[in-house]
This record gives structure tokens, C-alpha cells and sequence, in this order.
């Protein structure tokens, strides 16, 4: 048993399945007391390891309440606090782990039952943390240090080797930072080696320097400047990715010979395209193969007639797809014709020797864009990836095994609706889990839009602060008890803080996320110039004396 830090309460009363009550110690400020907070139930055979999900007044008489003493009256006011007037703590067992009769704790296991009357509730310690969550350092770099409980400075690790076993989502609505939490955790995914990453950047907030959170005017550092050749800026706007002073690795071209009408299909939203217009779509394919996007956007509006008189399609339908698919042809990154060079067979080559991709979109920023150089990208690379995990499995060589892909996408509600998730590839990735090395990182801010089904498999949430409840009740679908979970999501605060729960966690806690600083980039391996500066002088004095 770890060495308890204050004891904050007593337990008075609960359930297995509507968690503990606490009644708050007289000389324990309750505004002490915050949702979320990590507190371990010490029974009489087990820790009980607990998350606060609320906080409540009560009286021992209607009588106070009825005639409470005057504001001024400051001696009434102690001798009725803690006694008379106290504070009810709502807990909700997590984890238990038994104790030996030497006092040391077992392996953690579900709750499956309750701690007696008038169990002992104590702060967690830094041992206890450990003893949960793991510690970062170990030698297969299986922990990542994401943040610290509140009002408390140990490290909360995610399990790496568990969050890259299937999808992963990280919501919060707009400003809570969610960019910020990609970055980190793709950076543990770098520096412990645990997955290749492609990154579809829409913004361009991941390969290079970026904008300080919270408009404070200053640059942290992208990808590229903490890992250096390790990661691969792959840009559909090599003007902008110039004038940044950036240097991509490649510039993407996309060939309509590329595009096929599955990557049409999740597009129409965006484009207003009915199901008619679809199967025009289909008709132009069984008749000029891959061709069909050139000579149907290339053929002109008062040829559409004739064409749809060949196709045996409906004239007003065609027409349809034409208008809309012409702004396709307007994108710079899209060039008409037969593809001289396979950009997807590039970016493989990129992936299988280990290196992470990061995709610019520069100022290409339309949805209209991102989602359909996503559709065709993944399609590719999925199709890739199929044909890889075949011939592992076949050949049964080490050699032959693919590297785990994880794809971070942004606007995920946008792929994964419940009427694209059934017909996009993103859907497909979702629902396959780690079948061929291939799983998803979605980062969106309206979880409520995402398709029950797909937010069903996603192993480990990263949640800031929800403010609608049909976005609180979808990132919790699946969650055992959830309930006083919505109380502890709606009350995180809208900066730094976050919800994690799922697969690469034992149980669920409520973190202050580490900062994105120097610290940090010496952490991930960075050394400054100041730093690089005095090591060097250093060295010159070790050498010469």
C-alpha cells in the first residue's frame, strides 16, 4: 500500500452501479474539491481508485437552511461547518486492486464490489498514479506522459502499444485546444517509434511552426523541427508552403485518372449531388474507364446533351454532375490526363522506410478539397495496405509485415456521418479496427455527428470541453456508467484540460495537459540554440581544459 497524503472524507453511503457518497471532512474546503479530481477508497481488502463526479450540500436539519445564522456571525458559521452543515462527494470507483496482508497491492481488476461504511477516501498519490497509469521511461517505450491529475504534478502516461490497436478520437468544441492535443500525441507516436503517421494538415499546423494557442502571437514548433528527417512535408500548395519558408519534401499532383467515382461519392454535401447524379457518374465510367472524369468535365455543357444520348443517361442528371464536378478541375493540385507519376506509390515508399507524412494543403483550405484529396489518398493507400497484409499473412515473414499506419484526419464528421461512414474508406478503417495495420485518429468538434457505429469503435477518447449534450452523449457511447461522467465533462475548463478514457488508459481521468514548450521540445530530443551553444562551449573546455 502506497503512503496515503491527507484523508479528505469518509465514505457514507453507495452503490456498485450508482458509485460511493462521501461525506467531506470538517477541516477539507469543499471549493478544494473539483469534478474530475483522482482519489483512491481505502477498504479493508482493497484500494478502490476513484474519480469525483460531483459535489452537494447537505444539512443534518431544514431547520438551518430555514434560519441560517447571519452573515456576521462568523462563530455559528464554525460550529456548524462539517457538522451540521457538510459537503456530500459523489465517487465513482474505477479500479480496484487488492491488498496482501504485507500491505502491498495486487494487479488492478474491474470493480465488482464496494468498500464497507466509513472507508477512509485519501488524496492520490504520486505512487498510486504510477501504479496506474505506468511510467514513462520504461525501456520499450510503451508510455507517453500526455499530463497531470488535477492538483497534481505526476505524469498520467497513455499506453502507446494499446493506442495504436485501433482508432482514436480526440474531440472538444472550437478554441479548447484540440489541435494542440494532436500534436502531442503525435509527437509520442514519433519519438517511441509506436506507428508511421499521415497527417492530412489542413490548416498547416503540423508540419511547420505554428501559431501559440490563444492568440498570444508567438511560434511553437511543428513535426519537422523537432524530428527532423523523420518526418516528410508533402504539399498541394507548394507557393504558399515557399513563402512560409518551408521546404517540402514533395509537391502533389493529382490526375483525374486518379479520381474514381467512390471518391466522388462522400462529397455530396459539399457538392449538392443527388443519387442520380451518381449513377450518370457510373455510366461515364463503364463507358471511358479511367478517363471518365476528363471527358465528362472537358467535353463542354452543350455537349452534355449528346453524351448523355450516348451513355443512355438522364440529360438533366448529367448536366448536374458536370456543373458540379467543375470545380474539381479548378483546383491548381488537379491536372487533367494520365498520371506520369504515382504520388501514392511515393508516399508508401515514404512509409514503409518509417518516415511520417504530413500533407499541406496550404491555401487550398476548402472542405471541398480536403475531403476529397483525403478519399483518394487513404483509398490508395488502404488498397495498398490490403495487398501487404495478404502477402504477410501468406509468407508469414517478419519482413513482409507492414507498418502500423495511423491517419490523423480532421472535420472526421464530415467522413464519418451516418450516411458517408456506410460508403467512405474512413468508414471502412474504422470499423476494421487493426485488421491490416491500419487505424484513424480523428480529431473533430462535433462528435454528435459521427456515426454511432464508428464512434462505438473508437478504443481511446481525448475529450476537452463539450458544451452540447448530444456531443457529450455521443463521445461517451459505449461507456460503461457514464453517467456521472457528463458532470465532469461539461465542468472541465476550456483550456489545457481533458477527459481521457478508453483502450490506452486503465480507467477514465481528468488530466491538465503537459505544455507545448521548451520543455517539452528538449523532452521529444530538441535542443535549443542557447542550449546547442552552451554545449559546445562545454565541450571546447573538456577538450582543451
Amino acid at each position: 500500500m502506497s503512503e496515503r497524503r491527507k484523508e479528505i472524507g469518509t465514505i457514507t453511503r453507495g452503490s456498485l452501479t450508482e458509485g460511493m457518497e462521501m461525506r467531506l471532512a470538517p477541516y477539507y474546503s469543499v471549493e478544494e474539491i473539483k469534478a474530475g479530481k483522482f482519489v483512491v477508497v481505502e477498504g479493508a481488502q482493497n484500494d478502490f481508485f476513484s474519480m469525483i463526479t460531483d459535489v452537494r450540500l447537505d444539512t443534518t436539519s431544514q431547520q438551518i437552511l430555514v434560519h441560517p445564522p447571519d452573515r456576521n456571525d462568523l462563530l455559528m458559521r464554525d460550529i456548524l461547518a462539517g457538522t451540521s452543515a457538510y459537503a456530500t462527494v459523489m465517487l465513482r470507483p474505477m479500479l480496484m486492486m487488492p491488498r496482501s496482508e504485507d500491505g502491498a497491492s495486487g494487479e488492478a481488476l474491474p470493480v465488482k464490489t464496494v468498500p464497507a461504511h466509513f472507508s477512509g477516501v485519501f488524496d492520490a498519490s504520486e505512487e498510486d498514479v504510477n501504479q496506474i497509469f505506468g511510467s514513462e521511461g520504461d525501456e520499450n517505450g510503451t508510455y507517453f506522459y500526455l499530463g497531470t491529475p488535477l492538483d497534481m504534478d505526476t505524469p498520467v502516461c497513455l499506453n502507446l502499444d494499446r493506442f495504436v490497436e485501433r482508432s482514436n478520437g480526440i474531440f472538444g468544441k472550437t478554441g479548447t485546444g484540440k489541435t494542440f492535443l494532436t500534436r502531442l500525441v503525435l509527437c509520442g507516436l514519433v519519438k517511441q517509434e509506436k506507428a508511421v503517421n499521415f497527417i492530412f494538415d489542413m490548416h498547416s499546423e503540423y508540419g511547420w511552426q505554428a501559431t501559440q494557442e490563444a492568440g498570444k502571437g508567438s511560434f511553437v514548433k511543428g513535426l519537422k523541427q523537432l524530428f527532423g528527417s523523420k518526418i516528410a512535408i508533402f504539399t498541394l500548395d507548394p507557393e504558399s508552403t515557399r513563402r512560409r519558408k518551408v521546404s517540402a519534401d514533395y509537391e502533389v499532383e493529382i490526375f483525374t485518372d486518379q479520381i474514381t467515382v467512390e471518391d466522388i461519392a462522400p462529397l455530396q454535401d459539399e457538392l449538392r449531388l443527388n443519387p442520380t447524379a451518381l449513377e450518370a457518374a457510373y455510366l461515364v465510367v463503364a463507358k471511358y474507364g479511367k478517363n471518365w472524369l476528363e471527358i465528362l468535365i472537358t467535353r463542354g455543357e452543350e455537349d452534355i446533351k449528346g453524351l448523355a444520348e450516348e451513355l443512355g443517361a438522364h440529360p438533366e442528371s448529367l448536366s448536374a454532375l458536370y456543373r458540379k464536378l467543375r470545380r474539381i478541375a479548378d483546383f491548381k493540385f488537379v491536372t487533367m490526363g494520365r498520371s506520369s507519376d504515382d504520388i501514392v506509390a511515393k508516399m508508401m515508399d515514404y512509409i514503409n522506410r518509417g518516415m511520417h507524412i504530413v500533407l499541406e494543403f496550404g491555401r487550398e483550405t476548402s472542405m471541398l478539397a480536403y475531403l476529397l484529396v483525403a478519399s483518394i489518398i487513404t483509398r490508395r493507400i488502404h488498397e495498398l495496405y490490403v495487398r501487404q497484409t495478404e502477402l504477410y499473412h501468406a509468407s508469414q515473414n517478419a519482413a513482409d509485415k507492414p507498418k502500423h499506419l495511423v491517419i490523423t484526419i480532421e472535420e472526421a464528421h464530415k467522413f464519418l456521418n451516418p450516411q458517408a461512414a456506410k460508403q467512405t474508406i474512413f468508414g471502412t478503417i474504422a470499423r476494421e479496427m487493426r485488421k491490416y495495420f491500419v487505424s484513424l485518429l480523428i480529431v473533430d468538434q462535433r462528435p454528435s455527428g459521427i456515426d454511432a457505429e464508428v464512434i462505438s469503435q473508437v478504443g481511446t477518447r481525448i475529450v476537452a470541453l463539450l458544451n452540447d449534450e448530444k456531443d457529450i452523449q455521443s463521445v461517451l457511447t459505449g461507456v460503461s456508467n457514464s453517467g456521472g461522467l457528463r458532470s465532469v465533462l461539461a465542468s472541465l475548463d476550456s483550456k489545457q484540460q481533458a477527459l481521457v478514457m478508453g483502450h490506452a488508459v486503465p480507467m477514465p481521468v481528468v488530466v491538465r495537459t503537459r505544455s507545448y514548450d521548451e520543455d517539452f521540445y528538449a523532452a521529444m530530443g530538441t535542443v535549443s540554440p542557447q542550449d546547442a551553444d552552451r554545449k559546445a562551449i562545454q565541450d571546447e573546455k573538456d577538450l582543451f581544459g
